[in-house]
């Protein structure tokens, strides 16, 4: 009896959030008719073109989780556009953690943004190119999110870690709960070559697709209360204290030689009057 009693306690925490399908998870918010779920709800498609991009939002808000995504890219001459997937609460000191995939020219990589708000403070943007082509097929890009730190993976390699440095007065995101978001939109004054590089409009609709999102390890927030039990075995959530292992941390600083082409933490020209405190605390 004891031992059914705390396989009970252990079911909503192994099977926190089942993820079926697109039409169950997300919801359609903008884009009249350019975003589309398709193949049995599998699949989830957006859209962009001279007069409007699209968007989807999760239908759940998420206090710490781990959050898989497949996406394909936009294809070909993507100069001009932005492929957002983030994690966002919501009011003047919100908290976000993004993706943002910055088109370019066929042929040119592909840019991926990354940046962490906590409090409404940002810029702490970190920057990669990717080993493989993001158009050609699915890939997943993941985020890790627990009270300790936020891991950024691309196929399950890690590329970027932020940790909770509160002790040194650096604010975290934890206590505010977040819904997931996604947009195709175009920002061709800013995103391929600081605006030298114009969006093609030739080349529209510009299109990206989403499939195999999974949010089974993550905390469900609702009505003020978490679906994970923290009385639990911490076992039976172990990315709630998960950290990067010597192969991660090591996998993380090949990305980090071989790919990462812009740093926040060795920028001294945009901060003349010293670097953020987090950065010189790895």
């Amino acid at each position: 009896m004891a031992c059914n009693k705390l396989l009970l306690l252990l079911i909503p925490l192994l099977f926190i959030h089942v993820a079926a399908n697109f039409n169950q998870d997300f919801q359609i918010t903008w884009g009249d008719g350019r975003a589309k779920i398709l193949n049995n709800a599998n699949l989830l498609t957006l859209s962009l073109d001279k007069a409007s991009g699209s968007g989807f939002q999760s239908k759940n808000e998420y206090l710490f989780g781990k959050i898989d995504m497949q996406l394909k890219l936009v294809p070909g001459n993507s100069a001009g556009t932005v492929t957002a997937y983030y994690l966002s609460s919501k009011g003047g000191a919100w908290d976000e953690i993004d993706f943002e995939f910055l088109g370019n020219l066929s042929g040119d990589p592909y840019i991926v943004h990354t940046n962490v708000f906590s409090q409404g403070k940002g810029n702490r943007e970190q920057q990669f190119h990717l080993w493989f082509d993001p158009t050609a097929d699915f890939h997943m890009y993941s985020i890790l999110w627990n009270p300790q730190r936020i891991v950024f993976s691309v196929d399950g390699t890690p590329i970027r870690e932020f940790k909770n440095l509160e002790r040194i007065g650096v604010p975290f995101p934890k206590n505010q709960a977040m819904r997931i978001y996604s947009s195709l939109w175009n920002a061709d004054d800013w995103a391929t070559r600081g605006g030298l590089i114009k969006t093609d409009w030739s080349k529209a609709p510009f299109s990206a697709s989403y499939r195999n999102f999974n949010a089974n390890n993550a905390c469900i927030w609702s009505s003020g209360k978490s679906s994970c039990k923290s009385s639990s075995p911490p076992s039976a959530a172990s990315w709630l204290s998960q950290e990067l292992d010597s192969t991660g941390l090591q996998r993380m600083r090949w990305v980090q030689k071989n790919y990462m082409i812009y740093n926040y933490c060795t920028d001294k020209k945009r901060f003349p009057q010293g670097l953020p405190v987090e950065c010189t605390h790895s």
